[in-house]
């Protein structure tokens, strides 16, 4: 698998990109700085200066809306070009490279792929509306490549064995071009209290996913956020965000604090399987286990067609894979 499939990612929230800041990243292989030109207009750039290879966001500056590199004084507009150059007679013809960005529901997006975007990700009403609470943000990484995050959604066995449910969800992955949804439902015991939540599944490309789940005691929507950070490692950064129950403003918090307490443990028992686990080109699945092969018929569609096929790791079981691998 192509380290970066084709499509949009969310690198960052917006409240992260203050104007006259300069934020590093390291996504997609690559030194990355973001900030916001004298329009206001978030950017997303390549971190080295074309002169000389300074790092723009160490000892880097905003004047103006312009990155002023620290080791000579060039100084790059909002959208990559170079606008002076001390001792120059004219600016040089040169450019940061970058991405087309979008930003809205609270996130910048950068699309990676081949020429112009031909599809968009939707804003997102839950991550500014007024009837939800700010957000639990948590980012993690670990060693595997971002389409096997995504099939962790898929994974009906481990709902059950992860995730407490008493038995693998029944679920179909409905496919629209570069999106997909999954309606099911959730059932599980926290806390002593029986959750019976509809549980339901938005993916725009590869990179962003949205799950809303609504029930009784809670209803919150997730938006899951998978980023390729180089060759060995990938983020996947989730914002929860819990609806305020009606009529009672203390509810939020509680229910807040709640989430953290039953699902982070969750989902760092699931990064600690994901950061020792290796990539199996054919699994050997069980007969209810659909999901991870509809994912991945859906996913192909974001690799380059003349990307070379990855070489995979396989250890054949004699048990279970007798027939070796041509």
């Amino acid at each position: 698998m192509p380290t970066v499939p084709e499509g949009w990612y969310a690198l960052l929230r917006s409240a992260q990109l203050k104007p006259g800041k300069i934020v590093n990243l390291h996504y997609f292989g690559r030194a990355l700085i973001a900030y916001r030109g004298a329009d206001g207009r978030a950017t997303v750039r390549d971190a080295h200066c074309p002169h000389y290879g300074a790092h723009l966001g160490v000892g880097g500056r905003m004047v103006d809306g312009q990155v002023e590199c620290p080791f000579h004084g060039w100084r790059f507009d909002g959208d990559g070009a170079c606008v002076s150059a001390p001792f120059a007679a004219r600016p040089p013809r040169v450019r940061l490279g970058g991405f087309p960005i979008r930003e809205h529901s609270g996130l910048i997006f950068v699309y990676s792929g081949a020429g112009e975007p031909e599809w968009e990700v939707p804003e997102i009403p839950e991550a500014t509306g007024a009837g939800y609470a700010r957000p639990i943000d948590d980012a993690l990484r670990a060693r595997i490549h971002i389409q096997e995050m995504r099939e962790n959604i898929v994974d009906e066995s481990h709902f059950h064995y992860i995730h407490g449910q008493s038995e693998p969800p029944v679920q179909d992955l409905l496919p629209d071009g570069p999106f997909a949804e999954i309606h099911s439902r959730f059932r599980k015991s926290v806390l002593g209290y029986e959750l019976d939540n509809s549980f339901d599944v938005t993916m725009y490309g590869p990179g962003v996913m949205v799950v809303r789940t609504t029930g009784a005691l809670i209803t919150m929507t997730a938006i899951a956020l998978t980023n390729p950070v180089d060759d060995t490692t990938s983020e996947l950064r989730m914002l929860y965000f819990v609806r305020r129950p009606a009529g009672i403003p203390f509810a939020a918090p509680v229910l807040k604090l709640a989430f953290r307490l039953v699902a982070f443990g969750e989902v760092r028992e699931e990064l600690a399987i994901w950061d020792h686990k290796i990539h199996r080109d054919r699994p050997v699945l069980l007969p209810h286990e659909k999901g991870i092969k509809a994912l991945r018929r859906w996913y192909a569609q974001f690799y380059p067609p003349q990307a070379p096929a990855a070489e995979t790791v396989h250890t054949p079981n004699r048990e279970l894979d007798p027939q070796p691998i041509s």
